[in-house]
């Protein structure tokens, strides 16, 4: 064989393997996004386990899970490295936790109360949301289009405000909670998956304290109906396997990719609200949603455009 023939087979390798891997990628980000798209499924399921002990399981179940995943692959260390970092990474740890918490449980809550439509929103402002972060918190220079996603976002808002006599708490509480938790990720010097763990067990002791005072009268939901106690316990790889596969799929794939691939998560939820649960769609969500959309599709435009001229 040539040289130059063996120089063209090993790119023409290179680029099958490059474009698998990317494949791949896009692959697990869309199985993590379907995951979370349906989980309001899961917990429709449980709807007669108040939001706190439901709560209270997804993060001990969360721990357990992904205390295995680390001892399985031999990381365990990195965990306790982190914990033990009281002056830099702990601090960081316990507010995401709280904020993990916050998101989780109002999450719980909005499918519990049939406001999955409400829960939708806040997931699909999100990205918004972080702009205005990059902003205040890292001064970043937002561009007009930028400018102008901040600002229909803003006028959705006010239009359901204005429409149904409240703001819309629950999809601003969300969308804030975990706008600030994934500010707080990128000061982490630890992986996702070590991060999420330390996060969990220090909720730990919060979510066993809870369990004990529902089960202490005996109104606790696990070990009654067999149905409930499995689905409880499959909290934990519930909210594990999604992560993980979105962490591998990030690595194999640009931001701009990923950053798109997410608004399935939302839009199946709103699937979720409306043609599975059949929640009512007011007007005022229907002018507010194709705001948020323009909004989104805008944001996305000006990444792509920043991707492509790094």
């Amino acid at each position: 064989m040539k040289k130059s023939d063996f120089s063209a087979t090993v790119i023409y390798l290179l680029r099958r393997i490059n474009l698998n891997s990317s494949i791949a990628g896009i692959l697990s980000i869309i199985s993590a996004c379907i995951i979370w798209g349906f989980a309001p499924v899961y917990y429709k399921l449980l709807v007669t386990v108040p939001p706190l002990e439901l709560l209270s399981h997804r993060t001990i179940w969360s721990f357990i899970f992904f205390f295995g995943v680390l001892g399985f692959y031999g990381r365990v260390q990195e965990l306790w490295a982190a914990i033990l970092d009281l002056k830099d990474q702990l601090p960081l740890i316990l507010l995401a936790s709280v904020l993990i918490a916050i998101n989780w449980f109002f999450f719980i809550y909005a499918i519990q109360t049939n406001q999955t439509t409400e829960a939708s929103l806040g997931y699909f402002m999100m990205p918004l949301v972080t702009v205005i972060w990059g902003l205040i918190i890292f001064r970043e220079k937002l561009s007009l289009f930028q400018w102008m996603s901040v600002l229909l976002a803003a006028i959705a808002v006010c239009i359901l405000t204005f429409g149904l006599g409240v703001p819309p708490w629950i999809a601003l509480i969300l969308s804030f909670s975990f706008s600030i938790y994934a500010v707080l990720k990128k000061k982490l010097e630890v992986s996702p998956i070590v991060s999420v763990t330390g996060e969990v067990l220090v909720l730990v002791p919060i979510g066993l304290l809870l369990l004990s005072y529902f089960h202490m009268d005996g109104q606790g939901s696990f070990g009654g109906d067999w149905k409930v106690t499995c689905l409880l316990a499959l909290s934990g790889p519930l909210t594990a396997a999604p992560l993980i596969l979105f962490s591998y799929g990030t690595r194999k794939v640009n931001l701009s990719t990923a950053g798109i691939l997410q608004y399935l998560n939302p839009s199946l939820q709103f699937f979720c609200a409306a043609y599975i649960f059949m929640e009512p769609i007011s007007r005022w969500h229907m002018l507010a949603f194709p705001l948020i959309w323009v909004a989104l599709i805008i944001y996305s435009w000006v990444g792509i455009r920043k991707s492509r001229v790094i």
